[in-house]
Order: structure tokens, then C-alpha cells, then sequence
């Protein structure tokens, strides 16, 4: 269902450059349209995770600088079955961590600096659990090609406001008023690809696929409700609101396009289907 999902958010956009392509340059636009729409799909297979690492400033870190973090990793991988993930650095105070990659044999777990001195043992485990999760149940490929797409779109129509108005850094440079309304459509198109890709029952299953790879849906439970208490007072920043649907929590909070991008259920709910999962287990 998730490769179907690709290949439809892929034809979508491949789709609407050709149909740019054509109304602007005629055969000619259309031809170059074309060439460059296959050339973006492919990019986006082979680099969107690199681009979403990129883009959350995360870093490689070595198992001498975090073996308990390594531990815990190649642990939870073993149970799951899968290939041992890259472990990558997020220098934040802002507990998060994300997965990223194409396919579980070429994906990727990143964690702030934030989260490691926020969770217990167990909690975090339960943490690195769910983002395996999201890894053995293969949506980490349609979720950061999703989100990158949406911060180029985004990002083109932000640049493209100051075209021909003046350096962007111009104090009495305008901005163009034609690319201005397309940020303003880009922004919530941007937005509604990434929740037609990306539907909330992803994150309620990999809690519930997290919770069973570690054995411990409470300890996921205790660590989602400190995560979502610190995020509030020490929000990341520095998070590219396009890729805040692959955290385990929403990284920022406020901005309405970021409320748009939105593809988090509620914490409280999470728990209480952890808490339902764990009463299950307990009767069994």
C-alpha cells in the first residue's frame, strides 16, 4: 500500500509539472517538463532521506560517543528483524527522533540531544522502537519523500516572492506579488500532499508495532507524555516545518502553516490506545 502511495504522490507531481511545462513553454516547455519530472522522482528516491537529514541538521555519530544508544538500536533491530538502521545526532535540547530512509535495508534513526537526556533507559528504547516501527512497516520512504517535497515546493515559492524585486536581503525590496500568491497556494498544496501521503494511523501503528518490538507499551506511553511536556516549553526551532511529520512528536507548535502540515494525532490519544494495549497484554 505505502510503494502504491509513492508512485501516486510521484505521478501527481510529475503530473503538474508537465501540465506547468505545457502552459508555459508549449511543446518545448512540456519536453523539458517531462525530463525534468523524471529526473526529480528519481533525486527524491535516492536522496530524500539524506535531504531530510540534511535539513534536520542531524550528524553521524560514532558507537564510542553513544554505545548505550547503539546498544539499544542494534537490540531493538534484532527483534524486529530488521537491518540495523544508521544512527544518527540531532544537537537539540528538544526531545525528538525520527526515521528516515527508503527501505529498512537503507534506513536511518535520528535523536536529539534533548530526548537522550530527557528519557530513562526503558523509555528510550521504547522511543527507538517505534521509529523501527515505522521501518519494518515500510512508510518512512512515502513519509520523507512527502516531506520533502513539501519544503521544496515551499521553499521555491518563498525564494521566488523577491524575483526580480531587488536582493532578498533589500530592506526596501517588495515581494513579487504573482509568486507571493503562490506561496500562498503552494503552502497549503505543499500541506495537503504531505496529509494525502501520510494518514494519522501511521503513528498509532507504529506505537502499537513499537510497543511490541520493545514489550513495553507504558514505558512508550510515560516517554511520549514527557516528550510532548518538554517540546512545549523548548520547542526545535531550528526543525524544517516541511519534515515535521517524520518526528515522533509535532517539533514546533503555533504557526498556522505548521498546524496545517500537522499529520500528529494527539498525544493523549496515542496513550490511551498504549494503555489499552498494555491492559490486553496484562489480561493475556
Amino acid at each position: 500500500m505505502n510503494t502504491l502511495k509513492t508512485i501516486f504522490l510521484m505521478g501527481i507531481l510529475s503530473s503538474l509539472m508537465i501540465i506547468v511545462g505545457n502552459y508555459f513553454g508549449g511543446k518545448s516547455g512540456l519536453i523539458l517538463a517531462f525530463l525534468f519530472a523524471i529526473a526529480t522522482n528519481i533525486f527524491a528516491y535516492w536522496f530524500s532521506a539524506p535531504m531530510a537529514l540534511s535539513m534536520s541538521r542531524a550528524q553521524p555519530i560514532a558507537r564510542e560517543q553513544a554505545p548505550e544508544l547503539y546498544r539499544i538500536v542494534e537490540h531493538l533491530a534484532q527483534q524486529a528483524q530488521i537491518p540495523v538502521p544508521t544512527v544518527y545526532f540531532i544537537p537539540s535540547d528538544s526531545p525528538n527522533a525520527f526515521a528516515t530512509g527508503r527501505d529498512p535495508q537503507h534506513s536511518s534513526i535520528a535523536v536529539t540531544r534533548g530526548i537522550l537526556d530527557l528519557l530513562t533507559s526503558e523509555e528510550l528504547e521504547a522511543v527507538l522502537a517505534h521509529e523501527l516501527g515505522h521501518v519494518k512497516n515500510r512508510d518512512i520512504l512515502i513519509s520523507t519523500i512527502a516531506a520533502v517535497f513539501a519544503g521544496v515546493v515551499t521553499t521555491l515559492a518563498h525564494w521566488g516572492m523577491y524575483m526580480g524585486t531587488g536582493s532578498y536581503d533589500d530592506r526596501d525590496s517588495r515581494p513579487n506579488p504573482i509568486f507571493l500568491l503562490l506561496m500562498m497556494i503552494a503552502a497549503p498544496v505543499a500541506a495537503s500532499l504531505i496529509n494525502l501521503a501520510i494518514s494519522r494511523s501511521r503513528e498509532y501503528e507504529a506505537d502499537a508495532t513499537g510497543a511490541k518490538i520493545c514489550g513495553h507499551p507504558m514505558a512508550l506511553a510515560s516517554a511520549l507524555a514527557k516528550i510532548e511536556a518538554l517540546a512545549e516549553q523548548i520547542p526545535m526551532t531550528s526543525a524544517n516545518p516541511a519534515i515535521s511529520s517524520l518526528y515522533i512528536v509535532k517539533p514546533q507548535a503555533g504557526s498556522w502553516l505548521i498546524n496545517l502540515m500537522s499529520t500528529h494525532p494527539p498525544i493523549p490519544d496515542r496513550i490511551k490506545r498504549l494503555e489499552e494495549m498494555n491492559y490486553l497484554l496484562d489480561k493475556n
